[in-house]
């Protein structure tokens, strides 16, 4: 057993309508704090995408979003509904919260968005990670801000059937 003990974290999925200011000002300062400043990766993090897409949050026992994925319905992002924007704050780095951020997320694309495939565009090292939820590598290795990529799905497409 691991002496990581798992966060008390509470699990918050809205549109982008229904956030506040304060936690579309965690979202996107979780966001920018793992792929802008961590990952030294200047892109254009308000893409325009967000009012368009619904958002899982993770918050710590104070309120604050520590942890957060944003869902794409099919069409906005990809043809298909797509989760990205996985960030998880540097504190909560190997407890198990990236774990549920992504269960969440999925859970929502199939029951609520009726999602058959989800894809995603995953930073190569995390390749492993997203594996262990029955994603699979679906394009060659792409470089996207800099940083390698893989197109992933999920599940798996046996010929022409889902």
């Amino acid at each position: 057993m691991s002496d990581i003990q798992k966060p008390e974290m509470t699990w918050e999925i809205k549109t982008f309508g229904e956030l506040s200011t304060n936690e579309l000002h965690d979202l996107l300062k979780t966001r920018v704090d793992v792929f802008v400043v961590e990952q030294e990766c200047a892109y254009p993090e308000i893409d325009g995408k967000d009012p368009l897409c619904i958002h899982v949050l993770g918050k710590n026992s104070s309120g604050k979003t520590l942890a957060t994925a944003r869902i794409a319905p099919a069409g906005v992002i990809y043809g298909e509904v797509s989760i990205g924007r996985v960030a998880i704050d540097k504190s909560l780095r190997g407890t198990g919260v990236g774990k549920i951020v992504m269960e969440q997320a999925m859970t929502f694309c199939i029951e609520e968005l009726n999602a058959k495939t989800i894809k995603i565009a995953a930073q190569l090292y995390l390749k492993k990670f997203y594996s262990g939820f029955g994603f699979t590598q679906i394009s060659d290795v792409y470089l996207w801000d800099g940083i390698e990529h893989i197109d992933m799905r999920f599940p798996k497409k046996i010929g022409n059937r889902q």
